[in-house]
């Protein structure tokens, strides 16, 4: 029997799809990849394709890229697997590879910054199984009773090469957090897909099954993804912190903070991507429904998180921001990539730094919201395409065709649940992520 690794990329969709070779061909597939198809960019995550400009034409190679390579050794069988990048025939990246798009808003934060980024994903799953005990939000039983499952994550995670920071038995029903240490750089996003499908890989060994839905019960509490960030200058030093800048923000940080907040609205159909995902982004669900800046605040959009550290020098490489308007339906390199983007915009304008909120937005009636420079999130999937359409500057950090193509993308996949009604629409969600 042949070995096989499975060339993947994470697509529009946020789903990880791919070809599998054997493995005593990789030192061709890392040059000359896998086929590729131009119209599976239009395959939604009901597996329908949407209305395509490729139709059947076009070529592209798909080139695993082995600094994305896992090995994930389960005893009886062991899974391999690649990030990779999806090129033209002529070696040219693709204007839709996700991890392309990522590496363009990467750029343009040197660019206009100076900058790198360091970036963590913290997700939040949940198994489909029951479970008996009652009580257990943040339990140590609901730890132990799946304690053997979490500890093969956390050493998957590790054989990975990233660094595992901690899980634990969240609020809701069979809900777990686990956090990772930050990384340079698209190395984050990739980290982020690459902990999803250990997740699931672990899950399945272990006799569940995990889902990262953004909400498996309306009625419930969902399932975020929150990106912390920081920046570092060329030397490696620290520059996301100023202790004199409002919250402990550096002029860089406090201007990226602001065009974040910003072009939010605009960018929600790309980090908070299902039809579901609105659930989830309403008042009180610790979630995130205005554009504002909470200084520790866990309803706030962009969070300014606290430091445990004491002196300067820790503190300023421990500060960071959070951008909590995602959810795991995304591709994590396309949310990033937007964030990014968002964030650069406000520093090339010079935006001051947001004033961070202290109160209830939801309590504000919408004129005390315009006053104060604020808009309630998209409350739809439907609204937030709008606003992404209609925002010329939004859409042009793209590439010309990108916005048409993923509008399509993601009316197909309203089509598809347009019928159903919340619980019904939940319930496809789980089973396709």
């Amino acid at each position: 029997m042949s070995d096989l690794i499975f060339a993947a990329t994470c697509d529009l969709a946020g789903k990880v799809r791919g070809k599998a070779f054997p493995a005593a061909q990789l030192d061709k597939r890392l040059q000359r990849g896998v086929g590729w198809t131009p119209t599976n960019v239009q395959i939604n995550c009901f597996d329908c394709i949407a209305d395509s400009p490729f139709g059947a034409l076009g070529d592209l190679l798909l080139i695993p890229d082995q600094a994305a390579s896992v090995t994930a050794d389960f005893g009886t069988r062991t899974e391999r697997f690649m990030l990779g990048d999806i090129v033209t025939l002529e070696g040219a990246p693709w204007e839709f590879c996700t991890r392309a798009l990522l590496n363009s808003a990467l750029s343009r934060l040197e660019a206009s910054g100076g900058l790198q980024l360091l970036a963590a994903f913290e997700h939040e799953f949940q198994l489909k199984g029951t479970s008996a005990l009652i009580g257990e939000g943040y339990g140590r039983g609901g730890f132990e009773e799946q304690r053997g499952l979490c500890e093969a994550l956390m050493a998957q995670i590790e054989a990975a090469g990233f660094f595992p920071d901690s899980i634990m038995k969240e609020y809701g029903a069979n809900q777990f957090e686990v956090v990772i240490g930050p990384e340079k750089g698209g190395r984050a996003a990739d980290a982020a897909v690459i902990l999803r499908e250990l997740t699931r890989s672990v899950a399945r060994a272990h006799g569940e099954a995990a889902t990262f839905t953004p909400i498996r019960n309306p009625d419930s509490v969902g399932n975020g993804v929150h990106i912390h960030m920081s920046f570092l200058h060329p030397d490696g030093s620290p520059a996301t912190h100023d202790p004199d800048g409002p919250c402990g923000m550096s002029k860089l940080t406090g201007a990226f903070a602001a065009g974040v907040l910003k072009y939010l609205d605009a960018i929600l159909a790309l980090t908070a991507p299902s039809a579901v995902s609105y659930l989830r982004l309403t008042p009180h669900r610790w979630s995130a429904a205005f554009n504002n800046l909470g200084f520790r605040d866990r309803e706030a959009a962009l969070r300014v998180c606290p430091v445990t550290s004491k002196d300067p020098a820790s503190i300023a490489r421990q500060f960071n921001i959070e951008y909590r308007a995602a959810d795991a339906a995304a591709c994590p390199h396309l949310a990033l990539a937007a964030v990014i983007h968002a964030g650069c915009q406000g520093i090339e304008d010079a935006l001051a730094a947001p004033v961070p909120t202290q109160e209830d937005l939801s309590l504000l009636t919408p004129d005390d919201l315009r006053a104060r420079g604020f808009v309630r999130l998209p409350e739809t999937l439907e609204n937030a395409l709008d606003r992404f359409m209609q925002n010329k500057t939004v859409t042009g950090w793209f590439p010309e065709p990108f916005a048409e193509v993923y509008r399509a993308h993601k009316e197909s996949e309203i089509a598809y649940v347009a019928e159903m009604d919340a619980t019904a629409r939940c319930a496809a969600y789980e089973g396709s992520y």
